[in-house]
């Protein structure tokens, strides 16, 4: 079938709850996707940063495939053969005692979510029913109620009340505010993603996660970060959290945690934390499969084995400085931001038109795919397997795009 046939077919039997760039992919390697027609394109969303490792790599699809012919499911009613080594080789990575399996990026932030509610039960003695998770106004962990509980963007709770007790916003990138809520021992943990990528990948200031360590030490609160985005290398570390003094008590990963090939999460913490959970108390069917094990730990071992952060580092300065140099006499960008090969251009325009749109349909059309955030922020998160000559390639084409685009 064509793409347009394709298309049309998702519009009738498909939910409406997403508005695609009007591509229809069929096939992907390292940075490439194609599409029915046989089109190439240059992939700057990978998936929203779960194709970190590129599509389809030849070592995570081989892990996939071998284990896939031998076991995939037992559930937790059993042990099985690839949990445990898998456990062990991502707890020594990021150096917690613990780890639990889960399968989704929001999971992970329900799991999380609930286990600092027990920690603050058990641990730090609230009061039953009392304990405040806190977050960062322009949070985006998913779309389950919990997570839109704590979000402060319409689209994504309104029409869906009533919401999650217990949860309560304040402004990122702001350690007075912080404090002050810190002050209620009611307070059981502050979750925030190191850099916002929804929100438009904004990054705050040098000092602000090292700051909100020290200020979930001196309150004795739980310090949750959503590395589900940013985390895997994405940034130019391993972690986001790494470029500071701020290693959380509870670390969620996910998107990037399997290569793109499978849906696989993990939350980590030391044991004071996790060990709150007791059986029966969480748990997931397909959290802690050997098939998600397998492709996992191949998925961890390449981001480490081709240097994907270090290239995601060096590469990422350099897109930014060639992107700055020409922003300068653009009157349609309005900056440029990010860290590593996350990174945004905020349009010179409202939130409700339709500039970064066409952008990226005027982009798409030569060759290179990215979707707007937000309404006028554009977001660029090429595969961490890119090289510079393929960025650089990628660079002109934004570059030619914004010169030569014409507002309607």
């Amino acid at each position: 079938m064509d793409s347009k046939s394709l298309m049309e077919l998702e519009n009738n039997y498909g939910a409406h709850n997403y508005h695609p760039l009007p591509v229809v992919l069929e096939k992907g390697i390292g940075v490439h996707v194609w599409d029915c027609e046989g089109k190439k394109y240059f992939d700057f969303l990978s998936a929203y940063s779960a194709v970190n490792q590129g599509h389809c790599h030849p070592k995570i699809i081989e892990a996939l495939i071998n284990q896939s012919s031998k076991l995939t499911l037992t559930s937790r009613a059993f042990f099985n053969d690839q949990l445990g080594p898998y456990e062990e080789f991502i707890c020594n990575l990021f150096k917690y005692d613990k780890v639990l399996p889960m399968n989704t990026g929001v999971e992970g932030g329900e799991t999380a979510n609930k286990l600092a509610r027990k920690w603050g039960y058990l641990k730090k003695n609230i009061p039953e029913n009392k304990a405040r998770i806190l977050f960062a106004k322009g949070n985006f962990w998913g779309r389950t109620l919990a997570a839109i509980s704590s979000s402060d963007d319409p689209l994504s709770y309104e029409g869906f009340g009533p919401f999650m007790p217990g949860y309560d916003l304040i402004p990122y990138n702001d350690l007075s505010a912080l404090e002050d809520e810190l002050k209620d021992p009611n307070v059981a943990a502050f979750m925030v993603e190191p850099i916002q990528g929804e929100a438009g990948v904004v990054v705050p200031d040098d000092g602000y996660l090292e700051g909100v360590r020290n200020l979930c030490n001196k309150y004795n609160v739980l310090f949750i970060a959503d590395e589900v985005q940013t985390g895997i290398g994405r940034t130019g570390k391993l972690l986001a959290t790494d470029y500071e003094n701020a290693k959380p008590d509870i670390l969620i990963l996910g998107k990037a945690l399997s290569g793109g090939v499978l849906p696989v999460s993990a939350v980590l913490a030391n044991n004071e934390v996790m060990m709150c959970i007791k059986p029966g108390e969480h748990g997931s069917t397909f959290g802690g499969n050997p098939l998600a094990c397998v492709v996992a730990k191949a998925a961890l071992e390449v981001i480490i084995e081709e240097k994907l952060s270090e290239n995601a580092m060096e590469l990422g300065i350099h897109f930014r400085n060639q992107l700055n140099k020409y922003i300068k006499n653009s009157s349609i960008v309005k900056l440029v931001r990010g860290k590593g090969l996350l990174n945004a251009i905020v349009i010179n325009d409202t939130e409700t038109s339709k500039t970064a749109w066409n952008l990226c349909l005027e982009m798409k059309n030569n060759g290179l795919l990215a979707k707007p955030t937000h309404g006028n922020i554009i977001r660029f998160a090429p595969p961490l397997t890119i090289n510079k000559n393929q960025l650089d390639d990628c660079i002109e084409i934004i570059i030619n795009t914004i010169k030569n685009y014409r507002f309607n």
